[in-house]
């Protein structure tokens, strides 16, 4: 039996001003998506994008004006401990029970450094990220059960504490995983991965990763998911030009978790082609190739697709793919 796919709307904060991201979070629960999905950021990957609110704030602006799941993106233990990620997204859970997913990743530089402190090593970051989920599942678990807890870790603390306003379902937890290693890890601890997509042979690996580290632990219902950009508009010319002036980052051929300045990202993305954007993301003016690539991976096995269209044309988007993606999607 095949059922309505779960495809939610991301609402990219780097380039909507508030006000737009809610109302494009508004026409995206109209047109048939199952939600939409933000990220905590503190500044734009490029000083043209013009943007950067604060996530949690439109996260609740945003579950005003919608029926869908409201998700966040968040890093615990840069400009937010865990226990503050923590008290956000359980009081956002409370607001609209049910609704809201909090994802946790380990963040990038050009928005976690600006606090001052170290910016450490990937190995590092992957370290805090995990520590940061387990204190947060701490105070999880027993704030539902009107407890105190305490954590004592390597890079956080928690003297003895508890979230003082809970759901009666404590929000589900993903965390964003870049190899089998964090994939496995995130198997084991959370209720689920999010990956950026990629090949077929990598995303394949990730699942199974996944889906080992859950079985070693007796979880029986990980969620998968997978992050997609593409670029349509309505001519493949446009697509491409929105592609190049606004996710030229999408072409880039390195990672960028250690670049502190958009002004950087700026010089760094001159470089990128035409060629660079094809050979990572699909461009195209025909709705077909978008369904096509996001059916994709609900094929191989993935539970729910984000979807961002890195262009500023989200209305004319949101419209295509309510017309003539979203419906033809199963899982």
């Amino acid at each position: 039996m095949t059922a309505r796919a779960d495809v939610h709307f991301v609402a990219a904060l780097e380039q909507l001003p508030p006000a737009e991201a809610v109302r494009f979070a508004s026409r995206a629960d109209e047109r048939g998506f199952a939600g939409t999905v933000i990220s905590d950021r503190f500044q734009p990957w490029l000083p043209r994008q013009g943007n950067a609110s604060f996530a949690w704030t439109l996260a609740g602006a945003i579950g005003q004006q919608t029926a869908g799941a409201v998700t966040v993106s968040a890093v615990p233990g840069h400009r937010m401990h865990p226990a503050a990620v923590a008290q956000a997204s359980a009081t956002l859970s409370s607001l609209y029970p049910g609704r809201h997913r909090l994802l946790l990743s380990s963040g990038n530089a050009i928005d976690e450094h600006v606090v001052g402190g170290y910016w450490p090593e990937a190995h590092e970051r992957a370290e805090r990220l995990f520590e940061g989920a387990e204190a947060i599942r701490k105070l999880f678990s027993a704030s539902a059960k009107g407890k105190d807890t305490r954590h004592s870790g390597e890079h956080f603390r928690l003297e003895a504490s508890r979230l003082w306003t809970m759901p009666d379902a404590t929000p589900r937890i993903q965390i964003w995983a870049g190899g089998p290693v964090t994939a496995r890890r995130a198997g084991r601890i959370a209720d689920g991965m999010v990956v950026q997509a990629g090949s077929p042979d990598r995303m394949a690996a990730l699942l199974s990763a996944h889906r080992d580290g859950a079985k070693e632990v007796g979880r029986t219902d990980p969620t998968a998911t997978v992050h997609v950009q593409l670029s349509w508009a309505p001519t493949d010319e446009e697509a491409m030009a929105n592609a190049l002036q606004e996710w030229p980052m999408a072409g880039l051929r390195f990672p960028r978790g250690d670049i502190r300045s958009p002004f950087d990202v700026d010089q760094l993305a001159r470089s990128v082609t035409a060629e660079d954007i094809r050979a990572r993301i699909p461009v195209s003016a025909d709705p077909d190739v978008h369904r096509a690539h996001l059916q994709s991976f609900f094929d191989m096995g993935f539970d729910s697709v984000h979807v961002h269209n890195v262009g500023r044309n989200q209305v004319e988007w949101l419209d295509v793919a309510g017309r003539e993606i979203l419906p033809k999607l199963v899982r």
